[in-house]
Formats: structure tokens, sequence, C-alpha cells
């Protein structure tokens, strides 16, 4: 693993003279391109974003005291040396429909989706997976512009998070009789459809980067230690054996 970075704080550590094709438009709140009207409010349901951000804020309060997962990430950053501080590096925001929440390496912010994540579990996975993203960014030298960087930490963030056995079924990577087999091809299909929801470039460009990069980044299992499964022991075996990994 590389050495940690001396700026711990990486607001600046990635360029922002250019925004296109980082998937900043699935953020409007972002970059204060978000401007509420009638159309909005008659068509859509908004007019109720205050609301939407108290109930999200609170959720995410829960989660960061009650969930395994996401303590273990919380202690990782922390005896990492990196920054954490969840009213400054994450945000409830207003996002497009087609998002549960992302990471914002420019601001090193975590964004939870106050209008689609709606869930305590919801907001628990975007929680972990995106401070997977902010860990790597924080503890190896990622370059987020970068399309073999971002593919592993993609691949980490589904590796260890989402490509559970329920899950895999339900998605039609894999079955109960093959599912150590397809377990591979679950994370390498969700770090390509999450290269392409924040880049500009082709299915085979993404595709061709989580190829490049899957033995090594599927093998690491830093911080969490285990590959957890929805609604499982899992979390609470990671959290008790955060303590072998550095972070308890």
């Amino acid at each position: 693993m590389a050495e940690p970075k001396e700026n711990k704080d990486q607001t600046t550590s990635q360029s922002s003279e250019n925004y296109e094709g980082w998937g900043f438009d699935l953020f409007p709140e972002r970059r204060g391109t978000y401007k509420p009207n009638l159309k909005n409010i008659l068509l859509q349901g908004r007019g109720n974003e205050n609301l939407e951000r108290i109930k999200c804020e609170r959720k995410v309060a829960s989660c960061l005291n009650k969930s395994p997962l996401v303590k273990i990430m919380m202690g990782a950053l922390r005896r990492s040396g990196c920054d954490v501080n969840p009213s400054r590096h994450i945000a409830c925001e207003l996002c497009d429909t087609s998002v549960h929440g992302g990471y914002d390496p420019v601001m090193n912010q975590i964004v939870i989706c106050q209008n689609t994540a709606v869930s305590k579990g919801t907001i628990q996975g975007v929680l972990t997976h995106e401070f997977i993203h902010m860990f790597d960014n924080c503890t190896r030298k990622v370059d987020f512009r970068n399309i073999e960087h971002l593919a592993c930490t993609e691949i980490r963030a589904a590796n260890l998070t989402h490509c559970g056995l329920v899950s895999s079924i339900l998605e039609g990577h894999s079955s109960i009789f093959n599912f150590r087999k397809k377990h591979q091809d679950c994370v390498k299909h969700k770090a390509v459809i999450s290269v392409l929801a924040v880049r500009n470039v082709t299915y085979e460009q993404a595709k061709a980067a989580v190829e490049k990069v899957f033995d090594r980044c599927y093998a690491d299992l830093e911080p969490i230690g285990r590959r957890v499964r929805g609604k499982s022991v899992d979390f609470e075996l990671a959290y008790a054996e955060a303590f072998l990994m550095g972070y308890d």
C-alpha cells in the first residue's frame, strides 16, 4: 500500500479547472446549478428541500453512531491521520434521481442524496461506499482524473460493500451454486457502471480500465478486512475484527 500523503485534508488535491465529464451534473447543488422554480414544485414535487435535508442529516447521524461498517470507516480514517468531520465532509443535497450519493474529490466531501437515499439502510450503504473513496484519496496516491485510479477505488468499494450473496443473485450476476466464481463479475459490473456514471468515457474504455487493475484492487480488503454480505453477521464480525487491521 502506498504511504499516506502528507496533506491529510485533500480538499484541493484534485484539479478543479475542468469539471466536464466528472459527473457533477448528477449533483446540481455542487456547483450551484440547481435553481428551484414553479415547474419543480408543481410537476416534480419539489419545494420541501429543507425538510428533506433535516431528515437526511438525522439519518446520517444515526448511521455514524450505530452502523458497524460506518464506524469502521470513520475509525480507519482517523487512525490513518485523515481529517474527517461529519459537518464538513458529509453533505445532504438534492441530486439527479439516478443516484443515491457520491464522492467529490475536489472538496473531499461525501454527498448523500436527500431526495433518493431516504432509508437508513441506503444511507449506510452510501456512506460506507463513499468513505472507501475518501479513505483511498487520503491514504493512497489516488488521482481521480486517472481512469485506472478511479476504476481501482470503484472495484474496492463494490467488492467490500455491494456484491453480497443476496444482491448478486437478485441482480443476476450469480447463483447460490456459483457465487464465489461470479462474485468477481458482480464487482466488475458495479465498477464499470460507477466509472461510466461519473466520467465521459465509453463502455469499452471503462471496462478496459477495470480489467487492467482488477486483480490487485480486488485483493485489497483494507480497511474492512472482509467482503460483507447484506444483513449478515459480517457487519458485526468486521467491526469486532477492526483491531486486526489496526483500526479499532
